[in-house]
């Protein structure tokens, strides 16, 4: 979402597409919610058996169950018209969600170095072998073990507590070190051209400092406490070395935050170290070059002197 807000204006109203946003994601994952555990129960029902035997979670609740109620329609027009919506909807999701991973990461790449991507077509070459890589690892996932691979990412790298810990490194990146709450504030209400009043002016500082942190810090407790090693169709137990596997993919996203996190103290600590060892001669006559040139930058200048 910060790559893809990137793109607008400055003045956008960026509050309504949020506002708008969370609601159409609730929305939709409420009416999903109505239509799959609908089917769920009927196929339990048919079937004689507890709703939590008839479809694992994951991938095979897709692909598995909804796919079996769909056919249990017999020959009727129904049937065609949603199994081609249902299946659609799959393509859709996977090409939306692609699009979001590839710009979200290219972004966030050429952002760090812009004097080497953003020069002729780089960019476009550093897309092209994004995309390359993600094909090939894709390819994996659609052999006759794809499952096994596909469930493998999905369970540690893609979901789950890798998204926890992001978000609520995030909200305390934001409210609490830089550039902090009440900055953050400000810059939305430049952005806006208007102050948040009422409830909204409490509730999302309420929300980013305390609220949001402590939710998800708390599911990411409770993911650890109750954690199981992935299994599949709850009769395949994954192999250790496919588990210590998981774990890597898992902690190269995760350990990234703490370890930039100590790089950008460590090189702060070093520059102030090093200013710290300038003359205090050299550092005031840097202040009064500093303090004349925005003198000049303030004060109106001669109209002679713009008219030669």
């Amino acid at each position: 979402m910060t790559a893809l807000g990137s793109y607008n204006d400055f003045h956008h109203n960026f509050m309504k597409d949020c506002l708008l946003l969370a609601c159409c994601n609730s929305g939709t994952s409420l009416y999903a919610g109505f239509v799959i555990f609908s089917v769920l129960g009927f196929m339990a029902h048919d079937q004689g058996i507890p709703i939590s035997e008839v479809a694992e979670k994951g991938p095979g609740l897709a692909f598995i169950a909804y796919p079996k109620a769909i056919s249990q329609m017999g020959g009727t027009w129904a049937q065609g018209i949603f199994s081609v919506c249902f299946f659609m909807m799959i393509i859709m999701l996977g090409i939306g969600s692609q699009f979001v991973g590839v710009e979200g990461f290219v972004t966030a790449v050429v952002d760090v170095v812009p004097q080497y991507l953003r020069v002729g077509y780089r960019r476009q070459v550093f897309v092209a072998i994004v995309t390359a890589i993600s094909y090939l690892i894709g390819l994996s996932m659609v052999t006759n073990g794809g499952m096994f691979v596909f469930q493998l990412f999905d369970y540690y790298s893609a979901s789950g507590m890798c998204l926890l810990w992001v978000c609520f490194f995030e909200c305390i990146a934001v409210a609490w070190v830089s550039p902090g709450i009440g900055q953050w504030m400000f810059d939305i209400r430049t952005m806006l051209g208007y102050n948040i009043n009422g409830f909204w002016r409490y509730w999302l500082p309420i929300c980013w400092s305390y609220l949001t942190p402590l939710l998800t810090m708390s599911i990411l407790v409770s993911y650890f406490v109750n954690y199981e090693p992935l299994t599949y169709n709850k009769t395949y137990l994954y192999p250790l070395w496919a588990q210590m596997f998981g774990w890597v993919l898992a902690l190269t996203s995760m350990l990234a935050i703490p370890g930039y996190f100590i790089y950008w103290q460590t090189t702060r600590a070093i520059s102030a170290s090093e200013m710290a060892n300038i003359p205090l001669e050299i550092v005031n006559e840097k202040e009064k070059v500093v303090r004349s040139q925005e003198d000049n930058a303030s004060s109106p200048q001669d109209v002679s002197v713009l008219v030669n």
